[in-house]
């Protein structure tokens, strides 16, 4: 089916019988070791499950420190990875769905797979038009933008918020929605490379995460001090960002990339009264009322089909090739989201 249109792919019928494909690890471990490429026959669908053929999946850091067995929820071995993706319903055992219907999944669903069952309730409906790649991203890295930006308090119209890692994902993702929210970024990026690329996506500010970087943020602030600050880092990145709030504002970490704890010196909390907070997307999905949820997601569905939030994708791969995939996370001119198609 190479070269037909997705909406054309997404319809097509998978023989019942016929073997579909999956990646699995049977312990925990340096990801291109413990990962294997097997053959399956997609469970029958039971009521209210849904039978999805995938047509991409991310590979996130979270996927990764699932496979390490460092990450928040251990897995159950064997198991295939994969916590977010896009499919098409092949086949449904629940009234909300049909085949045809394109879906992501709100939990982990073993999506780095050519099929996956998930029970009704766990997916969201997308618009028609949603491009599959697209789509595949929204669950993770939309989310978490949004909520850093409404789970915290609103700053008010025309207020600053500073983040570290401007360039990664969810920073990108910041950076859109702070702009048509009316809000102003200021982003720490490690290399200068980056910083035209993120001030065309609508960066008020782009400046290298070191001391002088501060420095400069501090005067293109003018006097300003941000509400919020989002931290993806840790260490001195981390600190640098508690150095640019006001007074009572909140520090909100959702990453570690560079495995250091924050320090926090004390009269950051005692005169200044900072608030130091936590964003793990996964438990907002499992807590929050579904109705909450779903309205955020349709939001930026919606956001994502008119072209108004995008995220970079680096390269596509299928399943047999995670080697590749894996080793693209790391080349040094990798310039965006590595996914599997495992359909295509």
């Amino acid at each position: 089916m190479d070269g037909l249109p997705w909406q054309v792919q997404a319809m097509a019928i998978v023989d019942a019988n016929l073997a579909g494909k999956r990646l699995v690890i049977e312990e925990t471990g340096t990801p291109v070791e413990k990962l294997r490429v097997q053959a399956f026959r997609p469970p029958p669908v039971g009521t209210g499950q849904v039978l999805v053929r995938m047509l991409a999946a991310p590979v996130n850091p979270a996927d990764l420190n699932f496979i390490e067995g460092t990450y928040g929820v251990q897995p159950v071995l064997p198991t295939t990875p994969g916590v977010e993706g896009c499919g098409v319903v092949e086949t449904s055992g629940a009234a909300d769905y049909q085949p045809g219907d394109r879906v992501i999944f709100l939990r982990r669903a073993a999506t780095w797979a050519t099929h996956t069952v998930a029970a009704a309730e766990t997916l969201f409906k997308l618009p028609t038009a949603i491009d599959p790649l697209q789509a595949a991203m929204l669950k993770v890295n939309p989310a978490t933008a949004w909520r850093l930006l409404h789970g915290f308090g609103k700053p008010e119209a025309g207020g600053w918020i500073v983040q570290n890692a401007g360039n990664s994902a969810v920073g990108r993702c910041v950076i859109q929605l702070a702009r048509a929210m009316g809000l102003r970024t200021l982003s720490l990026v490690r290399r200068p490379e980056l910083m035209a690329e993120l001030t065309r996506l609508g960066g008020e500010v782009v400046l290298l995460d070191d001391e002088a970087g501060l420095a400069a943020a501090k005067a293109a602030l003018g006097g300003a001090t941000a509400a919020l600050a989002f931290n993806a880092v840790g260490g001195d990145s981390a600190l640098r960002l508690m150095n640019l709030l006001r007074d009572g504002g909140v520090h909100i970490t959702f990453g570690a990339m560079a495995k250091r704890p924050l320090t926090v010196p004390n009269g950051l909390l005692i005169f200044r009264d900072l608030q130091l907070r936590g964003l793990w997307v996964t438990r907002w999905i499992e807590h929050a009322p579904a109705a909450e949820v779903r309205a955020v997601y349709a939001d930026l569905a919606a956001r994502v089909t008119a072209g108004t939030l995008v995220q970079a994708v680096d390269s596509t791969h299928p399943l047999d090739a995670f080697p590749a995939a894996l080793a693209r996370l790391t080349a040094a001119d990798r310039a965006g989201k590595v996914l599997f198609v495992p359909c295509c």
